[in-house]
């Protein structure tokens, strides 16, 4: 069965001004150039106007079905703002069309769609108002909306008194329960801490399962992943890939200096490390332990490959190694190093080769993590790198029925599962507890 179409997208270009604003121009100069403007589109004429500009979007098509959540992944720059923008109607495309059936809530900007002089609980009602609902729906979800915000000490206090915090709780909650047909969120939800992003994204699952269409602009891959059942890729304002999460991340973060099937990423120009340079980390390679060396997976024996090198081609006399990793909200799940360990230092290690850090049954639950790396010699540290990824996968063979998502947390530890009886339990100590 095909579904009905919710957004569709034909040869969407959007083109700004870069540097100083344009001149003011007389209302005669101003329906001259849009008459020619007219005229070049009538004829697939792409004249640029005078001045530096640049193509925020250009030739971008797609179409949505409703029920659908689709994941907009891309660079900075990349245009995902820009396209979420002209499917709220808060910019106007310079080139294109875009078709949107169904009632619209968007998240993009913090404070977008509200007002500051006005309280709380006017800007609920003024946003409900946008969206078309009746005075008496939004009088239904207003309790729900207040809630989920956590806000209700300054409901009628006016917005422009609330934090950036308590801004974002509200546009989301406004957003995500006044039952729009067509949810849009950009990467906003990053401003809020780690306990309000798990709230949004059970919410945004919740309405996803509910069948309405959500477009999903995010820098977290373990959050697109999980959400979405279609991931489309932006860069250079033009769309590089359409296609499953997978696919369409891998694209991503090989093309952003990475790649995730190797787990291999090369250090040459990485903008992210600081530290003397005596020593250098070359590249790092997350593999399992089997004899494919894949990607690394849940409950399996992994290795993290460190290639290291002297530009000076010295031997090194002490050497100490960290790595840390993080999840996709920037929480530390663990750290390892030398020091942890009976190893405490390498000495006299030869100018250039591999350090290898072993883990035993790799806990991570699947999805992408991110790697800090240190290396610290006789001096002090010698290299720092922030930002690496590596992903783990799920092969089945975990050991777990069922692998959580990341909801449940980062890590799954093996345990088992027993019952007793009440006499049995007295012997345990926990016959109080009954």
């Amino acid at each position: 069965m095909v579904r009905d179409i919710a957004v569709r997208v034909s040869g969407l270009g959007k083109i700004y001004r870069i540097g100083s604003p344009l001149p003011y121009k007389s209302v005669r100069e101003s329906l001259s150039q849009a008459s020619v403007r007219a005229f070049r589109r009538f004829f697939r004429e792409e004249a640029a106007p005078d001045g530096e500009f640049i193509w925020a979007l250009k030739g971008v098509s797609l179409s949505v079905s409703q029920g659908e959540v689709v994941g907009i992944i891309g660079p900075n720059g990349a245009g995902k703002s820009t396209l979420l923008k002209i499917l709220s109607r808060i910019t106007e495309p310079t080139d294109g069309y875009a078709e949107i059936h169904g009632r619209v809530g968007s998240l993009l900007e913090v404070g977008t769609g509200f007002h500051p002089e006005l309280t709380g609980r006017e800007n609920i009602y003024l946003n409900g108002a946008i969206l078309g609902m009746k005075r008496s729906e939004i009088a239904q979800k207003f309790d729900e909306i207040v809630a989920f915000s956590g806000v209700e000490k300054f409901i009628d206090t006016p917005m422009k008194r609330y934090s950036t915090g308590m801004y974002v709780r509200l546009a989301f909650a406004v957003a995500a329960h006044l039952d729009p047909e067509i949810l849009l969120v950009d990467e906003v939800l990053a401003v809020g801490d780690a306990a309000f992003q798990e709230k949004c994204l059970g919410k945004m699952s919740e309405v996803a399962s509910g069948g309405r269409t959500v477009l999903f602009v995010s820098h977290n891959m373990a959050t697109i992943r999980s959400l979405c059942s279609r991931v489309i890729l932006l860069d250079g304002g033009q769309i590089q890939a359409d296609d499953s999460p997978e696919l369409a991340i891998q694209k991503y973060l090989r093309a952003v200096g990475y790649s995730v099937q190797s787990g291999t990423t090369v250090f040459a120009g990485q903008p992210r490390r600081s530290g003397s340079g005596s020593v250098r980390i070359v590249d790092f390679k997350a593999q399992g332990c089997d004899s494919n060396g894949g990607t690394p997976s849940t409950g399996a024996d992994a290795e993290f490959l460190i290639h290291y090198a002297s530009p000076e081609k010295r031997r090194l006399l002490r050497l100490h190694v960290t790595m840390g990793v993080t999840d996709g909200l920037g929480n530390r799940v663990f750290a390892c190093a030398t020091s942890m360990t009976p190893v405490r230092e390498f000495h006299d290690l030869p100018p250039t080769g591999t350090i290898i850090c072993r883990i035993t049954k790799l806990p991570l639950i699947p999805g992408e993590y991110r790697v800090n790396l240190m290396l610290k010699d006789d001096v002090g540290v010698a290299d720092m790198v922030d930002g690496v990824n590596f992903v783990v996968r799920d092969t089945g063979d975990s050991g777990f029925m069922v692998i959580p998502s990341g909801r449940w947390g980062t890590v799954v530890v093996p345990h088992e599962w027993d019952w007793v009886s009440l006499a049995d339990a007295s012997e345990l100590n926990m016959s109080d507890t009954a």
